[in-house]
């Protein structure tokens, strides 16, 4: 494929601003330029143009910025969004374990996985830390229609040998099947492998032992599991682990708690959780609008930042309310907030996508827009509603990111590229099939 140039408004962020360096790269008639999916160069417009000379530009109007990066999701359970009236554990009883049975159908779980899939580059994410179910074949499923759409996504077998009827495997077979789909897809083209126990209450000691044999045994491998969410889950974890120190120490005697190691939420740590994290190099994907719906309370960034824990954005459907990454953006403001912590909105957007990338191990491929890596964007739209327009008007770069994050969602993402082609454009057809 030959050159092609994106000119626009370029952001990004090289680091995460909380570490007080200076970290925005902000292109104000901006150019990128690609080949065969990957940045070649970046900067103005005006100084690129006289290095390639002739290059076919296609001018896009709007704020590009890097593809989200979702750092905790579950597919199976794009259905089960907005479903009423249960904390964490009744949640997953009332609504969750049921849905996720039918799984066990390839089918079902091909035909959920596209539209999964296709609902995320509308919302402008194109890499994604994603759950299965504890069957093999849901993660089959997601692999397939996420290379069919070139997308880079990290996916896992649930580990689950506690589970309820239909969802339930043994140390064993976990491991066996674990086992063979890392050997089927990780690393296979942009797609990549999580171990993924569901949470310490749902497996025995021997899969967690099997878990960690598994991280050792594949050291590429991330793992993916839940920490500290909810009150009574925490309380139901100290008495199954009474010798461990806290949740974390619960995955810790087991060797899961390594720099690959993703743990969703982390809205209940002690400090003694946030030094072992930071110190093992393994990170929360902070989940703001699934913690605020199932009412498990809202994540603590002045203590993960004095720490210094790697942190990530999740939208964590079906518990989550979108899986737009600005909303979620938003949310985690407010989150902040409540505990006196006023997220920046360069930091969010970094949230969104290299810190996602970092904490995913995938940022040497994407999240920053940087020359070399995959050219995987996002054009914001602005002016997407009358009201985003009114408090754009005549705003700063800063004010206007921050506008599309409290006011923003699907209908700002003007178009969604996978290495440098169009796969989502909301003035029409999806480009892409």
């Amino acid at each position: 494929m030959s050159l092609q140039g994106f000119r626009g408004e370029i952001l990004s962020l090289s680091n995460d601003p909380a570490e007080g360096c200076d970290a925005v790269r902000h292109d104000a008639d901006g150019l990128l330029v690609v080949e065969h999916g990957r940045i070649v160069a970046r900067g103005s417009h005006a100084d690129l143009s006289l290095r390639f000379p002739g290059l076919a530009v296609e001018r896009l109007e709007g704020l590009i910025v890097p593809g989200f990066i979702d750092a905790h999701v579950h597919y199976p359970q794009l259905d089960c969004i907005a479903s009423h009236g249960e904390q964490l554990l009744d949640w997953l009883e009332r609504h969750i374990f049921p849905a996720e049975q039918a799984f066990a159908d390839p089918a079902h779980a091909g035909a959920v996985a596209g539209a999964f899939l296709d609902e995320l580059l509308r919302h402008g994410t194109t890499s994604a830390l994603v759950f299965g179910t504890v069957h093999a074949g849901s993660v089959d499923a997601f692999f397939e229609a996420a290379q069919a759409r070139e997308l880079r996504m990290i996916c896992g077998k649930v580990l689950m040998d506690l589970g309820p009827d239909g969802l339930r495997d043994t140390a064993d077979s976990g491991a066996a099947e674990s086992k063979a789909l890392i050997a089927r897809w990780h690393r296979r083209e942009r797609l990549g492998y999580a171990v993924t126990p569901r949470f310490a209450l749902t497996s025995s000691d021997a899969q967690l032992e099997s878990a960690g044999q598994l991280l050792a045994d594949h050291p590429t491998v991330l793992l993916h599991t839940h920490l500290a969410e909810n009150t009574r889950e925490i309380a139901e974890v100290a008495a199954r682990f009474p010798q461990a120190a806290d949740y974390l120490d619960a995955y810790d005697r087991f060797g899961l708690v390594t720099e690959r190691s993703v743990f969703a939420h982390g809205v209940h740590l002690p400090d003694r959780s946030c030094a072992r994290l930071a110190e093992s190099g393994a990170g929360v994907a902070v989940c703001p609008s699934s913690n605020l719906f199932l009412g498990s309370g809202m994540f603590d960034f002045a203590q993960a930042e004095r720490h210094g824990v790697r942190l990530g954005l999740g939208s964590d459907i079906g518990a989550g309310t979108s899986l737009s990454l600005l909303h979620n953006a938003g949310i985690a403001y407010q989150a902040g907030l409540f505990k006196g912590y006023r997220l920046d909105p360069f930091r969010a957007l970094w949230l969104a996508t290299g810190g996602s990338a970092r904490l995913l191990h995938i940022d040497g491929d994407v999240g920053m827009l940087a020359e070399g890596q995959e050219a995987d964007f996002v054009v914001l739209d602005d002016k997407a509603t009358p009201l985003l327009a009114r408090r754009t008007a005549r705003a700063t770069l800063e004010e206007r990111l921050f506008a599309l994050q409290v006011l923003g969602d699907d209908r700002a993402v003007r178009r969604t590229y996978v290495m440098g082609q169009c796969a989502w454009d909301r003035d029409g057809l999806r480009c892409a099939a």
